[in-house]
């Protein structure tokens, strides 16, 4: 019954998860993109609010991590775009929603769940700690290189100097090292099937966005 539980709430929630992104996919490529990018902190919301029902977050270990890294991801931002140090110089738009000192709590929230999610992701693909660390970490950069292209147009955030520097990519990637070396430490792990999706969405809505914008 439990079981039966779990996997019709993981269907439900990765439905809701690529209706959002095929229809704002589609809005946006007809033309209506302010109306749909400026939906963005709604689906991010709403991810949130699927991420902590289905992965789920129900252990004191889980919303200390989660937390942890939402603080230091804020903290790295607030770095970034008061100071121009860690990421390049860059700022947030009018579209990731409400901010703190320049830094929208929504990036915070998805440094926390992309943590999580290909965390969870490279648990399936190795057993080899440094390899999932390594892995997960990766996979984190890579949706990133994808967002950094659509990020202005967007207005979400834009680099001085308009494309990301090297910079950006590898204080990610060092971040998300510590990140996933504090998670595999504390031996955490959630529903696969959703991570899975859930990335895949976003990386294929980005990645559309890459080659549609050129």
């Amino acid at each position: 019954m439990r079981d039966k539980i779990i996997t019709n709430k993981t269907t439900v929630a990765i439905g809701v998860v690529w209706l959002f992104h095929i229809a704002a996919l589609i809005g946006i490529t007809m033309g209506y993109q302010e109306w749909f990018v400026s939906k963005t902190t709604l689906n991010l919301s709403i991810s949130l609010l699927l991420f902590i029902w289905v992965y789920p977050m129900d252990t004191a270990k889980k919303i200390g991590a989660f937390s942890l890294f939402f603080t230091g991801g804020m903290f790295a931002e607030w770095l970034g775009v008061n100071y121009g140090v860690l990421f390049g110089t860059y700022s947030y738009g009018s579209n990731f929603g409400p901010k703190l000192d320049g830094v929208p709590y929504l990036i915070g929230i998805y440094w926390g769940i992309l943590t999580f999610i290909c965390a969870t992701l490279a648990t399936k693909i190795t057993s080899s700690a440094p390899v999932k660390i390594v892995l997960a970490a990766g996979l984190m950069v890579l949706l990133d290189f994808f967002m950094e292209h659509s990020a202005p147009i967007f207005d979400f955030w834009a680099f001085e100097g308009q494309a990301a520097p090297l910079e950006n990519y590898t204080t990610w990637f060092a971040l998300a090292v510590i990140f996933q070396m504090i998670l595999h430490f504390l031996k955490q792990e959630g529903n696969f099937k959703f991570s899975l999706h859930l990335y895949i969405a976003q990386l294929v809505f980005f990645g559309y966005f890459f080659l549609f914008f050129g």
